[in-house]
Protein backbone atom coordinates (compact mmCIF):
# COMPACT_ATOMS: atom_id res chain seq x y z
CA UNK A 1 0.00 0.00 0.00
CA UNK A 2 1.59 3.68 -0.78
CA UNK A 3 2.93 5.41 1.96
CA UNK A 4 -0.13 8.36 1.69
CA UNK A 5 -2.89 5.65 2.45
CA UNK A 6 -0.94 4.28 5.68
CA UNK A 7 -2.16 5.79 9.21
CA UNK A 8 -0.57 5.90 12.61
CA UNK A 9 -1.62 3.11 15.16
CA UNK A 10 -3.35 5.47 17.61
CA UNK A 11 -6.03 3.09 17.16
CA UNK A 12 -6.11 -0.53 16.03
CA UNK A 13 -8.76 -0.98 13.31
CA UNK A 14 -10.74 -3.23 16.32
CA UNK A 15 -11.14 0.41 18.26
CA UNK A 16 -11.75 2.38 15.18
CA UNK A 17 -14.31 -0.09 14.24
CA UNK A 18 -16.82 0.89 17.25
CA UNK A 19 -16.06 4.23 16.89
CA UNK A 20 -17.46 4.61 13.33
CA UNK A 21 -20.17 2.67 14.36
CA UNK A 22 -21.11 4.63 17.30
CA UNK A 23 -20.07 8.22 16.25
CA UNK A 24 -23.80 10.58 16.62
CA UNK A 25 -22.37 13.10 14.09
CA UNK A 26 -22.57 12.18 10.42
CA UNK A 27 -19.18 13.81 10.07
CA UNK A 28 -17.12 12.51 12.57
CA UNK A 29 -18.86 8.84 11.40
CA UNK A 30 -17.54 9.28 7.89
CA UNK A 31 -13.96 10.17 9.22
CA UNK A 32 -14.12 7.58 11.62
CA UNK A 33 -15.13 4.93 8.53
CA UNK A 34 -12.63 6.89 6.20
CA UNK A 35 -9.84 5.96 8.80
CA UNK A 36 -10.84 2.25 9.93
CA UNK A 37 -10.98 1.43 6.11
CA UNK A 38 -7.41 2.51 5.75
CA UNK A 39 -6.41 0.88 9.28
CA UNK A 40 -7.92 -2.47 7.35
CA UNK A 41 -5.47 -1.98 4.51
CA UNK A 42 -7.90 -0.60 1.93
CA UNK A 43 -6.11 1.45 -0.72
CA UNK A 44 -7.16 5.46 -0.81
CA UNK A 45 -8.68 4.59 -4.13
CA UNK A 46 -11.35 1.45 -2.61
CA UNK A 47 -11.89 3.90 0.57
CA UNK A 48 -13.22 6.78 -1.84
CA UNK A 49 -15.29 4.21 -3.70
CA UNK A 50 -16.90 3.44 -0.55
CA UNK A 51 -17.44 6.65 0.57
CA UNK A 52 -17.35 8.79 -2.34
CA UNK A 53 -15.26 11.01 -0.82
CA UNK A 54 -12.25 12.76 -3.16
CA UNK A 55 -8.54 10.71 -2.77
CA UNK A 56 -7.63 13.72 -2.08
CA UNK A 57 -9.11 14.60 1.28
CA UNK A 58 -8.72 11.01 2.27
CA UNK A 59 -5.09 11.91 2.44
CA UNK A 60 -5.38 15.02 4.00
CA UNK A 61 -7.23 13.06 6.57
CA UNK A 62 -5.17 10.84 7.12
CA UNK A 63 -2.21 12.98 7.46
CA UNK A 64 -4.45 14.39 10.21
CA UNK A 65 -5.08 11.61 11.85
CA UNK A 66 -1.30 10.80 11.98
CA UNK A 67 -0.59 13.55 12.92
CA UNK A 68 -3.28 14.57 15.68
CA UNK A 69 -4.95 11.29 16.36
CA UNK A 70 -8.96 10.33 16.87
CA UNK A 71 -9.29 13.85 18.05
CA UNK A 72 -8.41 15.36 14.41
CA UNK A 73 -11.31 13.60 13.03
CA UNK A 74 -14.30 16.00 14.87
CA UNK A 75 -16.00 18.45 12.01
CA UNK A 76 -13.72 21.01 12.10
CA UNK A 77 -16.11 23.28 10.40
CA UNK A 78 -17.20 25.44 13.45
CA UNK A 79 -13.30 26.40 13.57
CA UNK A 80 -13.80 28.22 9.82
CA UNK A 81 -13.76 31.76 10.13
CA UNK A 82 -15.72 32.12 7.08
CA UNK A 83 -15.19 35.15 4.23
CA UNK A 84 -15.34 38.94 5.41
CA UNK A 85 -18.68 40.82 5.39
CA UNK A 86 -18.66 42.56 1.91
CA UNK A 87 -20.41 45.63 3.76
CA UNK A 88 -18.63 47.57 6.74
CA UNK A 89 -20.71 48.77 9.45
CA UNK A 90 -21.41 51.73 8.21
CA UNK A 91 -22.47 50.52 4.67
CA UNK A 92 -24.94 47.97 6.42
CA UNK A 93 -26.26 51.35 8.40
CA UNK A 94 -26.79 53.26 5.31
CA UNK A 95 -28.21 50.14 3.92
CA UNK A 96 -30.87 49.67 6.47
CA UNK A 97 -31.68 53.62 6.07
CA UNK A 98 -32.19 52.93 2.55
CA UNK A 99 -34.74 49.84 2.92
CA UNK A 100 -36.85 51.53 5.35
CA UNK A 101 -37.36 54.37 2.33
CA UNK A 102 -39.22 53.49 -1.21
CA UNK A 103 -36.93 53.45 -4.06
CA UNK A 104 -36.29 56.57 -5.99
CA UNK A 105 -37.41 54.73 -9.09
CA UNK A 106 -40.43 53.22 -7.17
CA UNK A 107 -41.15 49.68 -7.19
CA UNK A 108 -40.00 47.36 -4.53
CA UNK A 109 -36.66 46.99 -3.14
CA UNK A 110 -35.20 43.83 -4.19
CA UNK A 111 -32.11 41.73 -5.20
CA UNK A 112 -31.17 43.62 -7.99
CA UNK A 113 -31.30 47.43 -6.50
CA UNK A 114 -29.68 46.67 -3.80
CA UNK A 115 -26.90 44.63 -5.96
CA UNK A 116 -26.95 48.11 -7.61
CA UNK A 117 -26.33 50.28 -4.90
CA UNK A 118 -23.71 47.78 -3.20
CA UNK A 119 -21.79 47.81 -6.69
CA UNK A 120 -21.84 51.63 -6.37
CA UNK A 121 -20.65 51.66 -2.75
CA UNK A 122 -18.30 48.96 -2.88
CA UNK A 123 -17.06 50.30 -6.61
CA UNK A 124 -18.12 46.69 -7.52
CA UNK A 125 -19.56 45.34 -10.84
CA UNK A 126 -20.03 41.86 -10.12
CA UNK A 127 -22.28 42.09 -6.74
CA UNK A 128 -25.15 40.54 -7.91
CA UNK A 129 -24.09 37.26 -7.26
CA UNK A 130 -23.37 38.18 -3.95
CA UNK A 131 -27.04 39.36 -2.87
CA UNK A 132 -28.58 36.23 -1.77
CA UNK A 133 -25.92 36.38 1.30
CA UNK A 134 -26.51 39.89 1.66
CA UNK A 135 -30.37 39.46 1.19
CA UNK A 136 -30.65 36.76 3.49
CA UNK A 137 -28.66 39.35 6.35
CA UNK A 138 -31.91 41.24 6.03
CA UNK A 139 -34.48 37.80 6.82
CA UNK A 140 -36.50 40.87 9.18
CA UNK A 141 -37.27 43.83 7.19
CA UNK A 142 -38.10 46.82 8.84
CA UNK A 143 -42.00 46.95 8.02
CA UNK A 144 -42.63 50.25 6.35
CA UNK A 145 -44.98 50.85 3.08
CA UNK A 146 -41.47 51.29 0.91
CA UNK A 147 -40.96 47.27 2.06
CA UNK A 148 -44.72 45.91 1.55
CA UNK A 149 -46.54 44.88 -2.06
CA UNK A 150 -48.72 47.73 -3.53
CA UNK A 151 -51.99 46.61 -4.51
Amino acid sequence: MPKYGQVAAHLTPDELEPQYHQAADPVERSHFQIIWLLACGKRVREVAEVTSYCTNWIRILARRYNQEGPAALTDQRQHNSGAPPLLSGAHRQQLQHLLEQAPLDGGLWAGPKIAHWMGEQLEEQSILNATGSISSEWASPPSSPAMSPQS
